[in-house]
C-alpha cells in the first residue's frame, strides 16, 4: 500500500514508557472512522475520538467502551467546541500528545459557481479550524518537550482538479502552513507530518458538496455542464480502481505515530506516491498540458459557450 514502511523500518520506536493522548477529529466515516476502531484497540494509547454531534450516537455503538476512549462531541469549525474539547482532554489526561487533524469536507464546484459562503465554510473546515485546534494544544507539547501534529492533506493539494478548486486549496494551505510549522516546532521536540491520501477505494466521492449553481448546472445545459458531467464520473471510476482503502491509511498513520521523527511529506498509497513524484520530476510547463490531457472529454467543454478561437490541442 505504501513504501513508508519499509524506508522508514530503522525509526521505529520502542513502546512508550507512558501512555500517549491521541486526539482524532472527523471520525464519523472514512479514514477517521478507521483510525477510531484502531487506536482504540491499542490499550496503551489514551484515544479521544472526535465528531461532529450528529455522528456521536452512532460513534458510540461502533467503539466499545473502555477506561483509555474518549467519545466527544466536536465541530471543528467552532472556538467553543474546539476549547471545551481541549479542556476537557486537559482535565482528564493532562493534555493532548499526539493530534491528528483529520476533519475536512469537499466541495464539487467550478470557481465560478463558489459562493463567499461555501469558500469561507471549505476554509473554516479544512484549514482555520484545524490550524486554531494545533494552536490549542502546542502550548503543552512544547512544555513537556515532545508531540506529534499529523494532518491528513490529500494529493488535491500539490495537484488540483478542475471542479475542486476550493477542496484543493485548502488542502494546499493546510500543507504549507504545516511546512513551516515543521521548522518552527523542531527545537521543541514536536514533529510535524502530513499525510496525503490518493484516490481511495470508498463511497466519500457521494459526500461531496455542491453549490446551488454548481448542482444546476450539472443537470441543466449551460457553459460548465460537461465539466460537471465528465469529472464526476471519471473521479467515480478512479476510486473504483484504487487498490487504497481507508483502513489501509489508518494503518500508515498509526506506523507515523510510532515512528521517531517521522519525515514531512507522507504519501498514502501508491497512487499518491507516483503523483507525488510525477510533480517533483517532470516540468510543470509539460506536465499540466499532459494532465489536461487526460481529463475525460476535455475536447468538448465548453463548446458552444465561448468564441474562443480554434488553437491546437496542446496550446
Amino acid at each position: 500500500m505504501s513504501l513508508y514502511k519499509y524506508v522508514y523500518w530503522f525509526k521505529r520506536i520502542r513502546p512508550n514508557t507512558y501512555k500517549p493522548v491521541i486526539l482524532i477529529t472527523g471520525c464519523s466515516s472514512g479514514i477517521g472512522l478507521e483510525l477510531a476502531k484502531l487506536f482504540a484497540k491499542i490499550s496503551n494509547y489514551r484515544t479521544v475520538i472526535t465528531a461532529r454531534a450528529s455522528s456521536i450516537g452512532r460513534l458510540t455503538e461502533q467503539i466499545p467502551a473502555a477506561d483509555n476512549v474518549r467519545i466527544l462531541e466536536l465541530d471543528i469549525t467552532q472556538e467553543d467546541s474546539r476549547n471545551s474539547v481541549v479542556n476537557q482532554v486537559l482535565q482528564d489526561w493532562g493534555g493532548v500528545d499526539i493530534l491528528i487533524n483529520n476533519a475536512g469536507i469537499s466541495y464539487r464546484s467550478v470557481i465560478e459557481h463558489m459562493t463567499n459562503t461555501d469558500e469561507l465554510l471549505q476554509m473554516n473546515t479544512n484549514y482555520l479550524g484545524p490550524m486554531a485546534l494545533i494552536r490549542a494544544v502546542l502550548p503543552q507539547m512544547r512544555t513537556k518537550g515532545r508531540g506529534k501534529i499529523i494532518n491528513v492533506s490529500s494529493v488535491s493539494g500539490m495537484l488540483a482538479m478542475p471542479t475542486m478548486s476550493s477542496y484543493s486549496a485548502s488542502k494546499a494551505a493546510l500543507e504549507g502552513a504545516s511546512e513551516a510549522l515543521w521548522y518552527e516546532m523542531r527545537p521543541f521536540g514536536i514533529d510535524v507530518s502530513l499525510i496525503q491520501p490518493g484516490f481511495i477505494q470508498s463511497d466519500s466521492f457521494k459526500h461531496v458538496r455542491y453549490t446551488k449553481l454548481g448542482l444546476e448546472s450539472e443537470n441543466g445545459h449551460d457553459d460548465y455542464s460537461e465539466f460537471y458531467r465528465n469529472m464526476k464520473p471519471f473521479i467515480s471510476r478512479l476510486m473504483g480502481l484504487s487498490r487504497t482503502r481507508a483502513e489501509k491509511v489508518a494503518e500508515l498513520i498509526l506506523l507515523v505515530v510510532q515512528t521517531e521523527r517521522p519525515p514531512l511529506w507522507v504519501p498514502a498509497g501508491l497512487g499518491a506516491e507516483f503523483f507525488y513524484y510525477l510533480r517533483r520530476l517532470m516540468p510543470r510547463r509539460l506536465l499540466h498540458p499532459l494532465l489536461f490531457r487526460c481529463l475525460p472529454g476535455v475536447k468538448h467543454w465548453g463548446e458552444g459557450f465561448s468564441q474562443k478561437r480554434k488553437t491546437k490541442f496542446w496550446g
